[in-house]
């Protein structure tokens, strides 16, 4: 007698080998750091609106879910730009950017997942074309390099951070500026010369300085012997002197002896011990 199989059983099996081979498709784990957004097949497209966090999700075998890395990133690019006069710049450059969270339904549809290529890198390639581009190689290597460097950083993140983008850029750094070595070496050799032309003004300056502060001084020291000889009459001399001559008679440790008086009217001293 043939044994029969039974249905309920079958159609477990067959709901056990389909679970296996769309498994991949209905079981989605997002790891930290990372977003999804949905696009649905049969039923409105991209799902831009509900946007998928870390973790573990179960959908339709015929949605696909996008994922996208919302962690900050990195672009390093090197490129050559012209100068104001035409003259080859080699320009390194560092971006650290991220996409906005609950935007990358927007960021999907606009640019896709390759929108570091389609976005980031050529808005940061044409800022820098364009700020360098209105400077003198000079310029850019030493006299304003800070200057373009925050023209570079602003205008670069005026126009990524645009809310029709969708990218939120957090850092440029210009990590080297390049020139042809004749013409960096000539630049190099004006500015040795600069300093050392300040240099020597400096010192031109301090010698002058400090030559008008010894004729102050001795104009000083001049003007008060005048001051000091003019006072100086004979009958003054003469008072201070009898002055003097008195205090000497006081002290115990001396013996005067008055002889007459000097050419001058004061008393000779004589005598000590």
């Amino acid at each position: 007698m043939e044994k029969k199989i039974n249905p309920l059983f079958v159609l477990i099996g067959i709901a056990i080998v389909v679970l296996v081979m769309f498994s991949a498709a209905i079981f989605v784990t997002l790891q930290p750091g990372q977003k999804g957004v949905l696009f649905k097949k049969f039923s409105g497209g991209l799902d831009k609106e509900h946007i998928y966090n870390a973790g573990f999700h179960v959908i339709a075998p015929w949605n696909d879910m996008i994922i996208y890395d919302v962690r900050e990133q990195k672009v390093d690019e090197t490129m050559d730009v012209l100068d104001k006069k035409g003259l080859p710049i080699n320009v390194d450059v560092s971006v650290r950017f991220y996409p906005i969270y609950d935007k990358i339904g927007e960021l999907h549809e606009k640019f896709g997942k390759k929108y570091i290529d389609k976005l980031v890198v050529p808005e940061v390639r044409s800022t820098v074309r364009q700020v360098m581009g209105r400077y003198t190689a000079e310029e850019i290597y030493s006299l304003k390099r800070s200057e373009v460097e925050a023209k570079i950083i602003s205008e670069t993140e005026a126009v990524l951070n645009k809310p029709e983008n969708n990218i939120k850029m957090t850092t440029l750094l210009i990590r080297s500026i390049n020139l042809p070595a004749d013409y960096k070496k000539s630049i190099e050799n004006k500015e040795i010369q600069k300093q050392e032309a300040l240099a020597y003004q400096y010192k031109l300056e301090k010698e002058e300085s400090e030559a008008k502060r010894k004729i102050i001084a001795a104009e000083g020291e001049a003007k008060a012997n005048q001051i000091i000889n003019s006072s100086l009459t004979t009958n003054l001399l003469k008072m201070r002197g009898i002055e003097a001559t008195i205090e000497l008679s006081k002290s115990n440790n001396s013996k005067t002896v008055i002889i007459g008086s000097g050419s001058d009217g004061m008393p000779l001293i004589l005598g000590n011990q």
